[in-house]
């Protein structure tokens, strides 16, 4: 057991852990944030997206050992200050069903317009195709990112 100083959503902590826990563990089991969700375990689905200084990661196969120092942001984070355009524009697109991988959805996606505040459909469907819905909800997807990319800019 080793000590990890960690810095998520913006408050700094001392966390002991094995050095390859996953991070999702730490998120979900230690620091008791359970809106990064398991999906699979090995990095495909996307459910368990969370931004790891700043960056799109997957926290299930992310180890404790390489964050150290480095800022985490996970789904609970991201509305800190209140909904993003991105969040509210998920909402008014009616973008889930059953919602287990709507955390990680919503996160690729924030990654992704922070970087390209104006992208095309097609860039949109493209940086989105690592993240997997059972229910099929990429066009509501799709068409949510663009709807915040536009509330963005007429802000």
């Amino acid at each position: 057991m080793n000590s990890y100083n960690i810095k998520i959503n913006g408050k700094e902590y001392t966390i002991d852990a094995v050095p390859n826990m996953p991070l999702l563990w730490v998120i979900r089991d230690i620091m008791d944030l359970t809106g990064t969700k398991y999906g699979c375990g090995s990095g495909f689905c996307g459910a368990c997206t969370i931004h790891l200084d700043g960056k799109p990661t997957r926290s299930c196969i992310t180890t404790i050992s390489t964050v150290e120092n480095k800022e985490i942001l996970t789904i609970e984070g991201l509305t800190l200050n209140g909904f993003t355009a991105l969040q509210q524009a998920w909402l008014e697109e009616e973008v889930p069903q059953c919602g287990y991988c709507q955390s990680g959805q919503i996160m690729s996606a924030q990654a992704f317009l922070n970087d390209n505040p104006s992208p095309s459909k097609e860039a949109i469907i493209s940086h989105m195709a690592g993240n997997i819905c059972r229910c099929g909800t990429y066009p509501r997807i799709v068409k949510a990112i663009l709807k915040a990319s536009k509330m963005n800019q007429s802000k």
